[in-house]
């Protein structure tokens, strides 16, 4: 009980400056994706709804519910519960996309998906978390404290990834040239800024990790993964091919982890075991999702080399 009374009192150190220069940061960071996408992303990922269908039951439904499913399995504490259901309600990371390429996945299946999921995730986030959340009883305690809002949930995810995404493919349809110039300087800077804001706030909160972290390892690492095996076997199941496999596994894997973070500050007061665990994550899945598509695009390279290709 001790543990758990400290671990709710946890204050991470992120003021209200921090949080808009994380707001601006996620924006800028899809805005420069959308600067890559066009209509015929769209047009095609419609032409193959099925590939729709199950990037968005992998990623929106059965990693939620697996989630709860786990979360009810571990029991863990309340506030981890929550961060752990908050990741899952989030969309895919922008990261995805690069890592899905590295993998030797389908890069443009997964930009495509990532934008639909941004489209979406401004009504399944906040859809997500309030359904799970209220159905696990010390969840929904949280919830209920917090009086948590999820008409204002919706205004802020559009905000921040919708209206950027809908700029973004604006200018790559009417100024196609003036967009390639645009996302080769931001995609850089933005994602620089994205990472220094994060070690910014990691080494101010030092202690705390090295006091507390101990506690999420175990259910960041497993969730993580899970997410990744969920995606790959979730697209074989449906007959996808390899490729395809591979960037639906990313996309259920990377999840965004500094939205996670910023509505965990925005709704949650930064709520302890909420915050450390999304921060962790925020780190981690990025580690993984290198190590993943390291592992995966050695495997396609060494393939191509023995089949003489």
């Amino acid at each position: 009980m001790q543990n758990q009374i400290d671990i709710d009192s946890i204050k991470i150190n992120f003021d209200s400056s921090g949080l808009w220069v994380l707001n601006i940061a996620i924006a800028i960071i899809m805005f420069g994706v959308a600067l890559a996408i066009t209509v015929d992303d769209f047009q095609r990922l419609f032409k193959n709804p099925k590939i729709v269908f199950i990037g968005v039951l992998s990623q929106f439904i059965l990693l939620p519910a697996a989630t709860f499913l786990a979360i009810i399995l571990i029991e863990p504490h309340p506030s981890f519960a929550l961060g752990m259901m908050m990741i899952a309600a989030c969309p895919g990371g922008n990261v995805s996309n690069f890592f899905s390429k590295m993998a030797g996945g389908n890069a443009a299946l997964s930009v495509s998906l990532t934008a639909f999921a941004t489209l979406i995730c401004i009504f399944m986030t906040p859809f997500n978390l309030q359904f799970w959340g209220s159905m696990y009883e010390p969840t929904n305690i949280i919830l209920k404290t917090v009086e948590l809002n999820w008409i204002d949930i919706l205004k802020l995810v559009s905000l921040i990834l919708g209206i950027p995404l809908i700029a973004g493919m604006l200018i790559k349809h009417y100024h196609s040239e003036m967009a390639i110039k645009i996302e080769k300087v931001l995609k850089p800077i933005s994602m620089t800024v994205f990472i220094i804001l994060i070690f910014v706030a990691f080494s101010q909160n030092l202690d705390i990790f090295i006091s507390y972290i101990h506690h999420v390892v175990f259910l960041v690492i497993f969730h993580n993964i899970f997410a990744f095996i969920l995606g790959f076997y979730t697209a074989k199941s449906f007959g996808l091919n390899k490729r395809d496999c591979k960037t639906i596994s990313m996309e259920t894997g990377i999840q965004n982890g500094g939205l996670g973070l910023l509505l965990i500050f925005g709704f949650f007061d930064g709520l302890g075991g909420m915050a450390l665990l999304a921060a962790f994550w925020g780190i981690w899945d990025v580690f993984s999702g290198m190590a993943l598509a390291t592992l995966w695009g050695r495997k396609r390279n060494k393939l191509q080399i023995e089949n003489g290709c």
